[in-house]
């Protein structure tokens, strides 16, 4: 017969208690921010006045309708401003990072440097 390969469960012995595993504490990162593309919608707004819809795209090579979802999600938390006009006939999706979406990038990566920090200091 076939051992198993299953984890066996550690059992308590009569008499003496089980401690429980000290589990650290769950990080409080902005969720908002840290999903992958709305991240990288702020990170490319820090560092240029503003974009336009068709630059963002193509700079995160994503699809219209992703882009305009993660925006659109920004934009309600007023990270992020749109302005929408038209150069003749054709639409024009500007946006720029909002005093709030700056400060609240600037904590996530000071939030996120210290988990670095902590991790590389831990593995020493």
């Amino acid at each position: 017969m076939a051992k198993s390969n299953t984890a066996r469960i550690a059992r308590a012995e009569p008499g003496r208690p089980v401690k429980p595993k000290v589990q650290p504490a769950p990080a409080h990162l902005d969720r908002l921010i840290h999903e992958r593309v709305r991240l990288a919608i702020v990170s490319a707004l820090a560092v240029r006045d503003s974009l336009t819809f068709n630059e963002l795209k193509t700079l995160l090579k994503t699809s219209d309708g992703n882009l305009s979802v993660h925006a659109r999600k920004l934009e309600d938390a007023a990270y992020i401003t749109c302005d929408k006009s038209f150069e003749g006939r054709v639409p024009k999706t500007e946006y720029r990072l909002t005093a709030l979406g700056r400060r609240t990038l600037e904590r996530y990566l000071d939030h996120m440097e210290a988990l670095i920090r902590a991790t590389r200091g831990g593995a020493r």
